[in-house]
C-alpha cells in the first residue's frame, strides 16, 4: 500500500497496532488454532457457532450472528482476511478511536450474516468467517481515502474506490449465478451494504449526520444553559430567604422560627 505520507511504498499500515485490532488479529488467530491443537470436531464447532439461518433466528440461536465471524475454515481463509484487517483496519482505528471502530466492525459483521438469512432463510449451511466485517472495513477506508493506491498481488495499482468497486460487482454476479466456489457471497454483500449505510449516516462520511448533530449538539447547550439560569435564579431567591432568617433570629429569636424556617436553614447549613 502507498505510504499516507507519500515518497515510497510500505506493506503494511506502519506504527503500533491499536488495541482493537490487535485483540480481533489476536482472538481470531487463537479461535482457529485451538480447536487444532486440541484436535476437536471444527465440523460440530461450526454446526454450533456458525451462522446456520435456518437456526441462528428460527431456533433462537442469536448468538450465531456474532460467533460465526470468528472461525475460519482454513488457514488460507484466515490469513487473508487478518492480512487485510491489519492493513487497513489499523488506519481506520486510529482515525475512529477503537470504540467506534469495533461497533462498525460488529455492525458489518451482523449485516453479512442477515443479508445471507435473507437470501436462504431455510438454510442449513453455517457460514464462517469475518469476510463480512473485513470488507466492511475496506469500504470505510475506500470512502476516507478514495484515490489511495494499493498494489493486488503487490504489482498492479488500483485505487481504493475502483477495487471496492469491483469486489462488489464480483461478489454480486457470483451471489446470483449459484456459484458452488463455497465462498459466502451474500455475506461479503451484506457486510458492505451495511457498512455503506453506517457510514452514510455517521458524522463520518454525511454531511446531513453532521448538520443533525450539531443541531443537537446546540440544542443540548441551549438546554444546559436554561437550567443553569434557573439553577442560579433559584440560588439567588434561597440565600435571599435564608437572611430573612437570619434578620428574624436576630430579632425575635431561634423560638421564633417555624418548621419551614428551621428547614431551609438546615439545609443552607448541609450546603
Amino acid at each position: 500500500m502507498r505510504s499516507p505520507l507519500g515518497g515510497g511504498i510500505q506493506i503494511g499500515p506502519g506504527g503500533p497496532l491499536p488495541p482493537v485490532t490487535r485483540s480481533l488479529l489476536i482472538i481470531n488467530a487463537v479461535l482457529f488454532l485451538l480447536p487444532l491443537l486440541l484436535q476437536m470436531d471444527t465440523t460440530a464447532i461450526n454446526r454450533s457457532f456458525g451462522f446456520v439461518p435456518a437456526e441462528a433466528l428460527g431456533s433462537g440461536k442469536v448468538w450465531m450472528l456474532v460467533s460465526y465471524m470468528f472461525l475460519h475454515g482454513s488457514f488460507g481463509h484466515l490469513f487473508m482476511n487478518m492480512l487485510m484487517l491489519w492493513m487497513f483496519g489499523t488506519t481506520v482505528e486510529r482515525q475512529w478511536g477503537s470504540k467506534p471502530f469495533l461497533w462498525y466492525y460488529m455492525v458489518c459483521g451482523v449485516g453479512g450474516a442477515i443479508t445471507t438469512w435473507v437470501s436462504g432463510p431455510s438454510s442449513m449451511v453455517p457460514t464462517i468467517g469475518a469476510s463480512a466485517s473485513v470488507l466492511g472495513v475496506l469500504l470505510a477506508y475506500a470512502m476516507m481515502y478514495p484515490d489511495r493506491k494499493v498494489y493486488i498481488y503487490f504489482l498492479f495499482p488500483v485505487r481504493m474506490k475502483y477495487l471496492m468497486w469491483g469486489l462488489a460487482a464480483l461478489n454480486l454476479f457470483a451471489a446470483f449465478n449459484a456459484s458452488q466456489d463455497g465462498i459466502a457471497h451474500f455475506a461479503h454483500l451484506g457486510g458492505m451494504l451495511f457498512g455503506w449505510l453506517y457510514l452514510k449516516q455517521d458524522w463520518r462520511m454525511g454531511s446531513m449526520g453532521r448538520k443533525m448533530r450539531a443541531r443537537s449538539a446546540r440544542a443540548k447547550m441551549d438546554s444546559h444553559k436554561r437550567r443553569a439560569e434557573t439553577s442560579s435564579l433559584g440560588r439567588d431567591e434561597h440565600m435571599r430567604e435564608v437572611n430573612r432568617i437570619l434578620e428574624k433570629i436576630n430579632r425575635e429569636g431561634m423560638d421564633s422560627l417555624s418548621q419551614e424556617e428551621l428547614r431551609i436553614l438546615r439545609e443552607a447549613s448541609d450546603r
